[in-house]
């Protein structure tokens, strides 16, 4: 089994930004989007319009600081690899303390995966899937629909 790691998020959180599962590359290095070649962090700096620092407790940080919640809807699960499709054995995260805490405008989801998981664990909440950041979907990237993270954050 794999685990996520620990959601970030404050009272101050607008939008939550749910991954479905750590890269092995990220779990080595203990935090979310850790591979060279994922485009999350530089995306994220562009939709917020201020460059990404490259500590792990200043990414922290400055994720709380635009108000960005960002978490994996998986808690658990197997996988050989890297890639969402050898997923199995899914235990679901639970979202429902950052939307307590947060006045949450909007729940974005990183990929189809994400999307899915979300849906089919969370049935009543309203969740928006954008491309994944992942350098496996290097076909279906569209960074301008990522853009639509602002409107929730201004």
């Amino acid at each position: 089994m794999i685990y996520s790691f620990e959601p970030i998020f404050d009272e101050n959180s607008k939008i939550l930004i749910l991954g479905s599962m750590a890269s092995v590359k990220s779990l080595e290095k203990g935090f979310y989007y850790m591979h060279p070649r994922n485009r999350f962090w530089t995306t994220i700096g562009e939709v917020v319009g201020d460059p990404v620092p490259e500590s792990i407790e200043e990414k922290r940080e400055w994720l709380i600081k635009h108000n960005v919640a960002l978490m994996d809807i998986i808690y658990s699960c197997e996988r050989d690899g890297s890639l969402d499709s050898d997923i199995k054995k899914v235990v679901p995260n639970d979202i429902i303390k950052a939307l307590k805490t947060a006045d949450i405008k909007a729940i974005f989801c990183n990929g189809k995966k994400s999307f899915e998981i979300a849906k089919k664990t969370y049935p009543d909440l309203e969740f928006i899937c954008l491309p994944s950041t992942s350098p496996a979907n290097a076909g279906g990237w569209n960074k301008e629909e990522w853009m639509r993270i602002r409107d929730s954050l201004s």
